[in-house]
């Protein structure tokens, strides 16, 4: 029965978004301010709804209730509870309706706090958010329906696929969703700032919020599901250029370069036209993601495989929203103005700077991503772009952008002066050389392209701890009035400068596992050692284990230290199960400091010794540690009390005299 109930609140939530995508635009146009209230309940009954709907589902999967077909494809009674709760979306129809979920989410989300934003505005981001969900739940409802029925039903299920069955279900998905969907609100802001013709600064201040929150979410959702991918797939490699990796990692670009906009558009009323269009291209690389995900266009381990007509049907979406918001902006870009001027060198030059490297970057991998499709669909020729292609255009652009981001924070708005900023960097420069000196002399002397990569990576940490330095007044304060006014700075310093240094951190840990990284493959028997990086390895023999759903063979590897420490034992697996006949290789990690030792295995030969692949990878965490920094910076920025939207309108309505403070 709660599935039924679940379908008719999937139903509901279908009628309540035509209603939310209709009745305040009309609001809106006629100055009716009943009709444009009625935004605000719909979009919020439409998340109870859609909510009451994943709800239901879920109970399904918790039930091992197999007359549900998507429950029977992608369940098992003996599952554990956490992958049958995660399982809810580890399949197409499950998937997109956490993606409707979480778009209703942030839809209501700006009906309740964004209740101090004009009201036409108001109205017109909440009709915009519901011409959208209405689009997805006709699609879940037409042609993914996950609440579809077995008559009779089946005893037993299929079971999830066994590379799902992972922790990393429970978090990457989310996490990725969460950033893909909040680009939404920012294309809402944009199409309604189109649709009113208005744009300035105060929009930016309305929409920076919600594009920081949703790029934290999507710096997460890619980390995760870089470190799922290293240490489920048994392949030792955090990023692999997947066209599906690459459609989550375009958004990244392009919101990234969105932020840093927003922030010139907010402190110099410049680049308006320039951020509405990156506010447009953010979201439509988001459904974009979507569409070459479930349309079956391309072949990866993260695509769902689907039928044509569901791939048609997004594309059908993909092109009334992201045709229709360029098709408006064409025909009010001409209306909106500039904004200000101001000089090349200066902190509005660096943004603008950062911005042209971000979105060169962001068609590189667009290319290299669509180009085999666009050869396949017109001459039937089936051609790969991997990460050679990647590497040689994109790396070079992102090394000039690093290498100008702590002059970025340094340099005044307006006009700036290049070579004072150069002289406060001095230190960081220093520090910086020491590095790559140290990274010559002590670990590969031939390894010039790592030491070029650390001290990088150095430059960017060190750059963003002198702006925090110079900021409270050191090295002339005394410390005391330095730490005073250290307190003192608003929160988005300190976000700014913990995202710079986590991307330090993460460059430091890709040029590491990358250019010093050993590995060693080796046929081992029971009792036989093997050697990488000083470390020993001795093979102790394979273990069978039953576990819940599976079947596994556990091959323990004792590890001794280089100087002759034993350091514990790790544990590779061979695992099978049954409901699906699939094997996967579960690898076995260990944790030495920053680094890793990496051991997976492989067949097994006739003589009876098993192939063992072995890695050392020199500080491979850093490239997660970084990404957790800078979602870290980002989390700080976004409780700074200058973000918090309406806010100055609350603070002038207390004192009636206030007014509001200048973003940085």
């Amino acid at each position: 029965m709660s599935v039924e109930i679940g379908h008719f609140a999937l139903v509901l939530a279908f009628a309540l978004s035509l209603v939310q995508s209709t009745v305040p635009l009309v609001g809106a146009r006629l100055g009716s301010s009943a009709l444009m209230r009625v935004g605000e309940p719909s979009t919020i009954m439409g998340f109870l709804m859609t909510g009451i709907a994943f709800a239901a589902l879920t109970a399904a999967y918790m039930q091992s209730d197999f007359s549900v077909e998507n429950v029977w494809q992608n369940s098992h009674s003996a599952k554990p509870m956490l992958f049958k709760i995660t399982g809810t979306w580890g399949n197409h129809e499950g998937s997109m309706l956490l993606w409707v979920l979480i778009l209703t989410l942030f839809g209501s989300l700006v009906a309740v706090f964004g209740r101090n934003l004009p009201a036409t505005l108001r109205a017109n981001v909440l009709a915009v958010q519901g011409m959208v969900g209405a689009a997805f739940l006709l699609f879940i409802l037409a042609t993914s329906n996950p609440f579809a029925r077995l008559v009779p039903a089946p005893i037993e299920g299929r079971d999830l696929n066994p590379i799902l069955q992972d922790v990393g279900l429970a978090v990457h998905p989310p996490l990725l969703y969460l950033g893909y969907v909040g680009f939404s609100v920012c294309f809402a802001f944009a199409v309604a700032a189109l649709i009113e013709g208005r744009v300035d600064a105060a929009w930016a201040r309305w929409v920076r919020p919600w594009t920081l929150a949703a790029w934290v979410f999507l710096t997460g959702g890619i980390a995760m599901g870089s470190y799922w991918a290293y240490y489920e797939l048994g392949w030792g490699g955090f990023w692999f250029w997947d066209p599906v990796e690459n459609a989550s990692f375009m958004p990244w670009l392009a919101g990234t370069a969105l932020l840093h906009s927003a922030i010139v558009m907010e402190r110099r009323s410049a680049l308006k036209i320039w951020t509405i269009l990156l506010a447009l291209v953010a979201f439509s690389l988001s459904l974009l993601g979507t569409f070459l995900v479930r349309s079956g266009v391309l072949t990866s381990v993260h695509a769902f495989a689907t039928d044509p007509t569901r791939g048609v049907f997004i594309l059908a979406i993909l092109v009334l929203f992201v045709g229709g918001s360029f098709a408006l902006f064409a025909a009010r870009s001409g209306a909106l103005t500039a904004g200000g001027v101001f000089h090349p060198i200066s902190r509005e030059g660096a943004l603008v700077l950062n911005n042209l490297f971000l979105t060169t970057a962001t068609a590189t991998v667009f290319v290299g991503t669509l180009y085999p499709l666009f050869i396949e669909a017109l001459s039937g020729d089936k051609i790969s772009v991997g990460a050679p292609f990647f590497n040689l255009t994109f790396v070079p652009l992102m090394v000039p952008l690093l290498m100008a981001v702590p002059f970025g924070p340094l340099l005044a708005w307006k006009r700036g002066d290049l070579w004072a900023v150069s002289q406060r960097l001095f230190v960081a420069f220093g520090g910086a050389l020491a590095a790559m000196i140290v990274a010559l002399l002590f670990v590969d002397r031939a390894a010039a392209l790592a030491a070029l990569g650390i001290g990088l990576g150095v430059w960017l940490i060190l750059g963003a701890l002198t702006d925090l330095a110079l900021r409270s007044g050191l090295p002339k304060a005394r410390l005391r009035v330095a730490v005073s006014r250290l307190v003192g700075l608003p929160r988005s310093a300190f976000g700014t400068a913990l995202a710079h240094a986590g991307v330090g951190v993460m460059v430091i840990g890709v040029t590491a596992v990358t250019t010093m990284q050993g590995e060693r493959i080796v046929a081992m028997k029971p009792g036989e050692t093997a050697e990488i990086a000083g470390y020993v390895l001795r093979f102790d023999g394979l273990t069978p284990y039953t576990g819940p759903n599976y079947l596994e063979d556990r091959g323990i590897f004792a590890v001794t230290a280089p100087d002759g420490r034993p350091l514990g034992e790790v544990m590779s697996a061979k695992r099978v199960y049954p409901a699906r006949q699939m094997p996967t290789t579960e690898a076995g990690i260990m944790t030495l400091g920053f680094s890793q030792l990496y051991v997976s295995l492989g067949d097994p030969r006739d003589d009876g010794a098993i192939v063992v692949r072995i890695w050392w990878k020199p500080l491979v965490t850093l490239i997660w540690y970084g990404a957790v920094v800078m979602m870290v910076g980002g989390t700080v920025s976004l409780l700074d009390r200058r973000l918090r939207v309406g806010a100055p309108a609350r603070r002038k309505a207390r004192t009636g005299a206030a007014q509001p403070e200048a973003g940085r």
